[in-house]
Formats: structure tokens, C-alpha cells, sequence
């Protein structure tokens, strides 16, 4: 039975969790989950459920500011952050709990934000996983009709001429309101979007829109840190990336280079037929997708 908690953040702020015991008499091993920018651990509940059926001991958390963990912006749609190392240092203070907590080995996963702060934690030598998983990693934006370098100075200025916590996009006629043409960003199973849906009317302290601009600002300085010489390449574990071509939110470009960097990096591609959110896809989608973590498991972080 999974069981919803809190767990105090170094400087004390409250972050929700939620946990599984690993199911049956043989113990798997333990995974850690972070969602992306804007989501909630509902999202995921039959990703993890899985894991747990496969003997693993399973846990998933909230990003602070985001889910039911309050929120760091000037209103409680639009999603902001200071600087992404506070999730870097949220993500390193939980993991050596939890970890302690947990049995070996150790798996730390993460969809397009989580996967981008994930492989970051571990690039900065915060978290010492066995192996990681990252499902469409936000290690770029796509549509980016300039270099990196120059849309990264433009998202300074706008955090700068105003309120950086200001939305940086338009999220609908009514805040809070999901667009019409989100569902087409994210899966192609009609039911499994609706489920995001009935999640945010059940709980409504779980919705958010748009990322601020200082959101946008910190998230190109994050990722083009990744890139820097020699960082990736400092990456030692094995990680499994899933991501798909057809991916309108985040640059399969970008996640093809990291994955050829990564000493120990592997790669799973999708294309038209699946969209950003792999994992919550149609079935034909998400059960290649789960296999190849299994396997990818299977091989790297064998049971003790």
C-alpha cells in the first residue's frame, strides 16, 4: 500500500512524498522518481505501481513549488524558481535520507525536468546513484529559430525589464484551464490525459501553468551548463535515455549529443508515434518503453 507523507527540506520547507514497499518476498532494489516542470506524482501512479508489482521499492516526490508543495511565484498558477541548484540541493538533502532509508541498488529516474535535474545532481556529484533513468531529459527547448546563446540573453532581459515571476507564457483564457491543443504536446491516449485532468479537479492545489521568465532564464543556464566541456563525460553510472523525435517540448537534438557523451549512455528513440510524455503514452508506446527499463536494469543494477 503506498503511503503519502512530508519530509523537511534543509532550510524546512515541507515537500510531499509518496512511497511503496517493495512487493513480495524478494526485494528488487529501490527507485527514486522526479516528475517534470508543472507535475504531480498522480501523473505517474500506474508507472510506479508497476515498479512496485516488480519487486521494487519505490518512492516519488514533489519539486518544492510545485505539486501540493507550495508554490515560490506571485500567484499559485505560474511555476518559478530563484535558481534550479535549489532543486539540486532538495534532491541531494533527500537522497542521502532515503538512501539510508531504501535497499540497494539505488535508481534514480526522472521525466524532461526531473530528468534534466537528475542528470545534473549526478554530474555535480550530489547523488551517487547505481544507475539512472531519464524519460525526454529537458536538456533543450525545441523550436529555437536562434542560437542558444542569444534566446538564453533575450530570456535575461525579460526576467530583468519586470517580474521575473511573471508567466513567460499564455496558458489559457482562464488561469489554471488546461489549452485544448496541450493533449496533442504530451500523449496520444486520450485516457491517460484525462487522468492529469481528474487529478487537477480532485485536487486542485495540484494545478499549474506556465513557468515564469525567471524560470526560463534559469533553465537555459542549467542546461547549457550541462553542455560545458568535459561534464557530461564526468557522468560515470549507466543511464538509460527515453525520448522521441517527435517530441514538441524538448530537443531530441540535444538528448541525442548527451547520450553519445555519457560514457555509459543508452538510448531508446521513439518517433511519430509517441509524444513528450513516454511513459504515460499509448500501450504500444509505454510497454516498450517499460521493457527497456527493465532490461536496462536488469543489466546495470542487478539485486543484491
Amino acid at each position: 500500500m503506498a503511503r503519502e507523507a512530508h519530509w523537511q527540506a534543509a532550510d524546512g520547507h515541507s515537500i510531499r512524498r509518496i512511497d511503496w514497499p517493495g512487493a513480495g518476498e524478494e526485494r528488487r532494489g529501490s527507485i527514486l522518481f522526479l516528475q517534470g516542470r508543472g507535475d504531480h506524482y498522480e501523473k505517474y501512479l500506474e508507472t510506479l505501481e508497476e515498479w512496485h508489482r516488480d519487486g521494487w521499492r519505490v518512492t516519488s516526490s514533489d519539486w518544492r513549488g510545485q505539486g501540493a508543495s507550495g508554490r515560490l511565484g506571485a500567484d499559485a498558477v505560474t511555476g518559478h524558481i530563484s535558481d534550479f541548484s535549489r532543486w539540486i540541493d532538495d534532491l541531494a538533502f533527500l537522497w542521502e535520507r532515503w538512501k539510508a532509508e531504501t535497499p540497494g541498488p539505488h535508481v534514480l529516474a526522472g521525466h524532461s525536468m526531473g530528468g534534466h535535474l537528475v542528470l545534473r545532481a549526478a554530474a555535480e556529484r550530489r547523488v551517487d546513484p547505481d544507475a539512472m533513468v531519464l524519460s525526454a531529459p529537458m536538456l533543450g527547448f525545441t523550436n529555437q529559430h536562434l542560437p542558444v546563446a542569444l534566446m538564453h540573453l533575450v530570456a535575461k532581459g525579460m526576467a530583468r525589464i519586470g517580474d521575473p515571476r511573471r508567466p513567460a507564457w499564455k496558458w489559457s483564457e482562464k488561469p489554471g484551464e488546461m489549452p485544448a491543443s496541450r493533449a496533442n504536446l504530451l500523449t496520444h491516449d486520450q485516457d491517460r490525459y484525462e487522468d492529469e485532468a481528474w487529478w487537477r479537479e480532485h485536487r486542485p492545489d495540484l494545478v499549474m501553468g506556465p513557468g515564469s521568465w525567471g524560470w526560463v532564464e534559469r533553465a537555459y543556464a542549467s542546461m547549457r551548463g550541462l553542455f560545458e566541456p568535459g561534464v557530461l563525460e564526468g557522468v560515470k553510472v549507466p543511464v538509460l535515455l527515453l525520448a522521441t523525435s517527435n517530441d514538441q517540448l524538448v530537443d531530441i537534438k540535444a538528448i541525442r549529443e548527451a547520450a553519445r557523451r555519457l560514457p555509459h549512455g543508452e538510448l531508446v528513440e521513439f518517433g511519430e508515434e509517441a509524444h513528450h510524455e513516454i511513459l504515460r503514452e499509448v500501450d504500444a508506446v509505454r510497454d516498450r518503453a517499460m521493457d527497456a527499463v527493465a532490461n536496462f536494469l536488469a543489466q546495470v543494477a542487478p539485486a543484491r
